[in-house]
């Protein structure tokens, strides 16, 4: 095969069975088959029972060869079909098979089509694995056969789209963060790019399911036909990546601000069957996303949109390169090329404007920085931000009321040990400058980032808001090794604040959190405080039928009637990640509750274990239980995870078991914390009343 997949991803393809079916008229035809895809077993078998005579499967994954092997075996198959524990492109012949291959399956593609390498594959097989192709000038076999592939072909089709939630994940959105001014820095952009010649960290592409973004999309285009490709002739592969830069003018049909180019395909099958990944297909397929990372992205209908289609390096790349306005071009200069740029109404007043901009352009920052796109949207998370800033001002100033009492100097002392690029100590110091009731150079900010450019990012901003470089400082560069990132400041002195990462993009919460907390609490200053306080988990009841396909296979039928389902489900991972509840297809069985909290600064306060009473408010069968966080970071500032603005996003425990429910019962919910891991089980409660929804709790040991 040309990649490994995850499991779950894994489980969502065996669901997809229309290509399945579509494949075995094709297969009938095969007298020797090679697949060459994710778990290529299920295919195997197709052929076999099909008709064909010599079937071979590739397959890279150690895991999945042994479990193909385990389902080859229960099919009763596993001496008529051949495994080969290979990379495809590393297949000869004779050596792995005997002869060459009529047909060849495959799947290694992606939500942008070649980023699975499947050019490479096919290209490989068609010189050493398959048959030579119809009407081919070379000599034919002694049998007179030709190859074929599965899938024939493909195209693909995009739209340039306007959608905020791609938005805030690749541009920087807002002004300033928590009090500071980000002006002073140049470009903030994501590890996304289009170009080809950009540095080896960005990526082509990212992908989304367009159906199931919050606020959803707008389409700014009608969809346009990006691209063609053969896969049954060897010379349009192999000239593919040396294809010219094809331009394509975009028609904009309505204003808006342009976030993205979405992309889609449909793989031909053959001649009469296909299979489309669009966003309006009931498909386990993303759609690729080349986000917009210029400001100058405001169009308005009547504008043309040029975009540069190529496939340099074997990867789709679409680049929004010029947006057309009344006969005048203007450019879309990428991140690096200088400062952001808005395209108006008025040419005229653009060009002056731009002219102007020539003029001052040296007077500003022309440093870019590249942050992960969980990292820009914790920067636009503009109520995360502001309420840190409140929290952390109320605790400087009590902090220093304390010290005018005691008559004491000494420093407020600030550490941040966030994951990822943070601006939270930087804050920190900045207050400390700012507040007259706070004496100037008092707070001391401690970071624990460790890349070089976010470091540098921190210095700038630092210098543009007037924090003093010696008001900040990068903590791990004081201490031996990551485990001691949680040591007193200097000797004999204790942590004022500590700020601790609890949540994971995904909507876990991170692992060893309340060991951590533990060790935070023994290192505060009286009057100090870890910052959140309190994590508050919510949740409720709901059915969904989607949250149970994408976990687990259910039955024969998405297996067209294989014994699979037993070998595959043992992987099932019983809490579902990256959710968005807010877009999620379920049904609501009961109101939010809250389920469980962890208290950081009160270990006698924490538990193991909770059993919850939820009444079902809508008849139903109970699937799963979604799950978010409010996240307390003092008495008086929270947030939700669950937010509009929120970088996290929700996870959900799935019943091994679905549990029909009536309105007016009650279900009792057992939850459990291991090792920051959370489980739920799910039982009706019979004669509950509203008075026993007291929840039973059993506290922590000490040390945790």
């Amino acid at each position: 095969m040309g990649g490994t997949t995850s499991i779950s991803w894994l489980l969502k393809k065996l669901l997809s069975k229309d290509a399945a079916r579509f494949w075995i008229l094709e297969l009938a035809q095969a007298s020797s088959v090679c697949v060459v895809m994710l778990f290529g077993c299920r295919v195997s078998m197709c052929a076999k029972t099909a008709g064909a005579a010599e079937v071979y499967a590739c397959e890279l994954s150690k895991t999945m060869y042994e479990l193909a092997c385990e389902v080859l075996s229960a099919n009763g198959m596993a001496d008529s079909i051949k495994i080969v524990h290979l990379k495809s492109l590393e297949m000869k012949i004779p050596k792995d098979i005997p002869k060459r291959v009529s047909l060849v399956v495959t799947e290694t593609v992606d939500a942008g089509l070649f980023g699975e390498g499947i050019i490479e594959t096919l290209i490989h097989a068609w010189k050493h694995l398959l048959l030579p192709p119809p009407n081919t000038r070379e000599p034919l076999s002694s049998s007179s056969k030709t190859g074929r592939v599965i899938p024939a072909g493909a195209t693909v089709f995009g739209v340039a789209v306007q959608c905020r939630e791609i938005r805030r994940h690749h541009r920087l959105c807002v002004s300033s963060v928590g009090g500071l001014d980000l002006s002073a820095v140049g470009q903030i952009y994501s590890p996304v790019s289009c170009l080809a010649d950009t540095e080896e960290s960005t990526e082509p592409y990212t992908t989304e399911r367009l159906s199931r973004l919050r606020g959803g999309y707008i389409q700014l285009t009608q969809p346009f036909t990006a691209l063609d490709i053969d896969f049954n002739n060897v010379q349009e592969l192999e000239g593919l990546c040396s294809r010219e830069v094809m331009q394509m003018r975009l028609h904009v049909i309505q204003d808006g601000i342009l976030d993205a180019l979405a992309v889609w395909f449909e793989l031909h099958l053959d001649q009469e069957n296909h299979l489309s990944t669009g966003p309006q297909e009931d498909t386990c397929w993303e759609q690729a996303i080349y986000p917009i990372q210029s400001q100058f992205n405001t169009v308005k209908r009547g504008d043309e949109i040029l975009v540069d289609v190529s496939c340099k390096d074997s990867y789709l790349r679409l680049c929004c390169v010029a947006i057309i306005r009344d006969g005048h071009k203007f450019h879309m200069d990428n991140v690096t090329d200088g400062p952001p740029k808005t395209l108006t109404a008025n040419p005229e007043a653009e060009l002056c404007s731009a002219l102007a901009g020539l003029q001052t352009n040296h007077e500003k920052p022309s440093c870019v920085f590249m942050l992960e796109s969980s990292e820009i949207a914790l920067l636009n998370n503009t109520a995360y931000n502001n309420s840190f800033q409140r929290a952390m001002s109320k605790l400087l100033v009590s902090l220093q009321s304390t010290r005018r009492s005691q008559q004491s100097l000494d420093p407020i002392y600030v550490l941040d040990v966030s994951e990822g690029f943070s601006v939270l100590s930087l804050m920190a110091a900045q207050l400390g400058f700012e507040y007259e009731q706070i004496s100037p150079g008092l707070v001391q900010g401690y970071s624990s980032v460790e890349k070089e450019h976010h470091q540098t990012l921190l210095r700038l901003l630092a210098k543009g808001n007037g924090v003093p470089e010696s008001a900040l400082e990068f903590w791990l560069s004081h201490v031996e090794d990551d485990s001691a990132v949680l040591q007193r400041p200097a000797i004999e002195k204790l942590w004022s604040a500590i700020i601790l990462d609890c949540i994971e993009t995904c909507g876990l919460i991170r692992q060893k959190l309340l060991e951590k907390a533990s060790l935070a609490r023994c290192l505060l200053e009286d009057g100090g405080q870890i910052f959140p306080e309190r994590i508050v988990i919510h949740g409720m009841l709901v059915e969904s039928d989607t949250l149970l396909q994408e976990s687990a296979v259910q039955g024969t039928e998405p297996t067209l009637g294989f014994n699979i389902a037993p070998f595959i489900n043992q992987f099932t991972v019983p809490v579902h990640m990256f959710l968005d509840l807010s877009t999620l297809e379920c049904t609501h069985l009961s109101e939010p509750v809250e389920l469980f909290t962890l208290d950081l600064m009160n270990s006698i306060a924490n538990y193991t274990n909770k059993d919850v009473k939820v009444q079902v408010s809508t008849s139903g069968k109970l699937t799963a239980i979604p799950f978010w966080y409010q996240i307390h970071l003092d008495s008086e500032q929270s947030v939700s995870s669950f937010s509009e603005d929120s970088h996290w996003k929700q996870a959900a425990v799935v019943l091994q078991q679905p549990l029909m429910v009536s309105r007016g019962e009650w279900v009792k919910l057992s939850i459990q914390l291991h090792k920051s891991s959370i489980s739920i089980t799910a039982v009706k409660e019979d004669g509950v009343g509203a008075d026993d929804v007291i929840r039973e709790a059993e506290p922590v040991t000490s040390n945790s």
